[in-house]
This record gives structure tokens, C-alpha cells and sequence, in this order.
């Protein structure tokens, strides 16, 4: 396989753990090992008090695969395949559904494998570009406008990364049901779900939508539990499932044994885990509120509708790298330039899913009084 370089991730293995502050982190503050272990009920206690270091079972513990299911409203744990994280899922997705002569349709900018595995993998695959002009919003006339009749596959990230984006329920009813009636397969990426800022916004979940509909789920973002590398694929096209986990025999094989339980153990506990989530975002949301109204003349926001992530621009003439490596240089702050995503201007990415949010940006404002 030839496949281009991950610039993202090639950035963060230069500076995440080199800075002070990682203003850009697309995740919610990491679940400390005891405070969740607090959170296990008497069945998790025993498993993981009890649990041997062996292989597990490849498609996922059963315990989790089914905790995972109630996440769902018409999926089963046989329609749920685990992987080590959303990254593992992706791949082998993309490698399942996409090859030579096929299409696919990826919203962007975005993750990066979410677009270049499939194309690695031989398909050709288009961008549906959210826009700025827009509200960063999807369009799914647009995108339904961009299928063709080899069209395998669509991808859509919801709330979305880096933008924040999340479709009305009247725009994803409409996009579900055209690829319903045509038999493409719909990817959702909802690695943010259950991060809404109104609960009452939150979508259907792609696996719930219809029968060809892929929900992609991780411990990493909304959990806050990025360290188990516990991820998921959902749906009911169980010929599919099986067909990746063929793929997963060639990567992982199987999860590790101590991050299913922890994950088991997170899940049954969820209602406590995503209140501490949504209770993080929400108080680094008023603080980048009255950032942003305090630097309107030179940082434009249009504020996300859920995740824990936005997509500002920087209204100076100075290209965004050069000023956020002014920034890192002189406050420690990393914050990630829109570049990484090869997306054009002076956006750059984000993160209020993390605690020390307020002592960032104090570094940040003094920055920008000083440059």
C-alpha cells in the first residue's frame, strides 16, 4: 500500500508532549485509573480484580460488545465488531468496501484516513467541503448531487472535526434516505456523539438510520478514555462486520484484555462519564466565548454546535504556521494550524475538552496584547 503521510499525526508526534499547553487536542480530559475504577459496579469489580492476561475474543468481549449495543436502538451485540481504537475501524472499513473503480464521498476538511485510505486503497474519492461561508454547515442537496452510480460510500463526521459542525435532523433524514434508496453504504463518524451542545440536536445514529447505515464509536472523545484504544464499528449488515473482521486479522487480531474491561466498566458507568465531559466543554465554552468577543477584531468563531472542538481563523495577514509558531515558542501553547487538514487560509484547530483550558488561553491573550 502506498499511502501519503498522516500530517496531522506526524504533528502531534513532534509537539504533544514537548508543550505546555495543547490548546488543539481533539479530545475530553483523560479518566484517571482509580477514579474510574471507582465507577465499576460489583460484575466489572470481579473482572477486572480476576482478569487474566490472554488473547481475547477477536470480534470483542461479549460483556462489551453488548454494552456497546445499548448505545443503539436496533442494534444487537452480533452487530457490533471492537477495534484497537477508530483508527483500526477506519482502515480496515476502507479496505473492505473501497477498491479500484469504486467512489466515495468524505465531507472535509477532516481526519485524514477517513479520505486517504480508501483512496490508497485504489477508489477515487471526493470532498464535500464544508465552508466557512456556510456556517461550516453540510449540505446534503450538494452531496447527494456528488454520487455516482459506483458511489460505494459516504463518510460524514458528526459533531464534527475540526469545524464542530452537526447537521438539523431534517437535513440527515434527507441524506439517510437517499442512500438508503440507493443501497450506499453511510459511514457516520460519531466519535462526538452524545457531546451535543443542545441534547435535543442529537441525530439518529448512522447504524440506526438503515440497514447499509455504519456507526463508528470510540472511548476516546466523549468517553475522555483516548489511553484503552478501545473502538467500534456498529451496524446491521452483518456480511460487512464479517468481512472486516477478516481484514482485522491481518492488524490487531484482538483488543487488548485490560482496556475491554476498562471500557465495559466506563460504558455501564456512562451517564456519570459524560456528565463530566459535557460539564468540562461546557465551562471552557464561556471562557472561549468571552475570548473570542474580547478578540473579535482579529479572530473570527463561529461557534460549534457540539464536540469539543472549533475551527477559528486568524484575520491577520500573517500565514496561521508562522503565527502559531510564534505562539508556541513563546507561551507553550500549541494550537493546530489548518494546514494539517490541507485545508487553504489562516483556520486553524481548537480544543476546549481539556482542563487547563483557562490557564491556555491566558497565555494566548498575552500573546496577542503583545504581538
Amino acid at each position: 500500500m502506498r499511502i501519503p503521510e498522516f500530517a496531522l499525526e506526524r504533528f502531534f508526534a513532534r509537539w504533544e508532549f514537548a508543550v505546555r499547553h495543547l490548546l488543539c487536542a481533539s479530545d475530553v480530559e483523560g479518566w484517571r485509573m482509580a477514579d474510574l475504577l471507582a465507577l465499576a459496579d460489583d460484575e466489572g469489580a470481579a473482572l477486572w480484580r480476576d482478569l487474566q492476561l490472554g488473547y481475547t475474543e477477536a470480534p470483542g468481549h461479549p460483556l462489551l460488545r453488548a454494552e456497546i449495543a445499548t448505545l443503539y436502538e436496533a442494534i444487537e451485540p452480533d452487530d457490533v465488531l471492537v477495534f484497537a481504537g477508530a483508527e483500526e475501524a477506519i482502515f480496515c472499513l476502507s479496505n473492505v468496501l473501497l477498491g479500484p473503480g469504486d467512489h466515495a464521498v468524505v465531507t472535509w476538511p477532516g481526519y485524514q484516513s477517513l479520505y486517504e485510505v480508501g483512496r490508497a486503497a485504489g477508489a477515487d474519492v471526493s470532498l464535500h467541503e464544508l465552508r466557512e461561508a456556510d456556517g461550516w454547515a453540510l449540505d446534503p442537496g450538494r452531496l447527494i448531487e456528488a454520487l455516482r452510480p459506483e458511489t460505494r460510500l459516504v463518510v460524514v463526521n458528526a459533531p464534527h472535526n475540526p469545524t464542530g459542525m452537526l447537521p438539523s435532523s431534517a437535513e440527515w433524514a434527507h441524506l439517510t434516505a437517499a442512500l438508503a434508496t440507493r443501497g450506499i453504504h453511510l459511514l457516520a463518524d460519531e466519535v462526538y456523539r452524545f457531546l451535543e451542545l443542545d441534547p435535543a440536536d442529537r441525530l439518529t445514529a448512522g447504524a440506526d438510520a438503515y440497514g447499509r447505515g455504519i456507526s463508528l464509536g470510540v472511548m476516546s472523545k466523549s468517553f475522555a478514555m483516548a489511553g484503552l484504544r478501545i473502538g467500534w464499528l456498529a451496524t446491521r449488515d452483518r456480511e460487512l462486520l464479517l468481512r472486516c473482521a477478516a481484514m482485522k486479522d491481518y492488524t490487531t487480531i484482538c483488543s487488548s484484555a485490560p482496556a475491554e474491561i476498562l471500557a465495559l466498566i466506563g460504558l455501564r458507568a456512562r451517564d456519570v462519564v459524560l456528565e463530566r465531559s459535557r460539564r468540562i466543554v461546557a465551562d471552557n465554552l464561556v471562557e472561549l466565548d468571552r475570548f473570542f468577543a474580547g478578540h473579535a477584531d482579529r479572530l473570527s468563531w463561529i461557534r460549534p454546535r457540539g464536540g469539543s472542538i472549533g475551527f477559528p481563523r486568524l484575520l491577520d495577514d500573517e500565514p496561521i504556521d508562522d503565527f502559531l509558531a510564534r505562539l508556541v515558542e513563546a507561551e507553550g501553547v500549541l494550537l493546530l494550524p489548518g494546514s494539517q487538514f490541507g485545508f487553504p487560509g489562516n483556520h486553524f484547530r481548537i480544543g476546549f475538552g481539556r482542563e487547563d483550558l483557562p490557564a491556555a488561553l491566558t497565555g494566548f491573550e498575552r500573546f496577542l496584547q503583545r504581538s
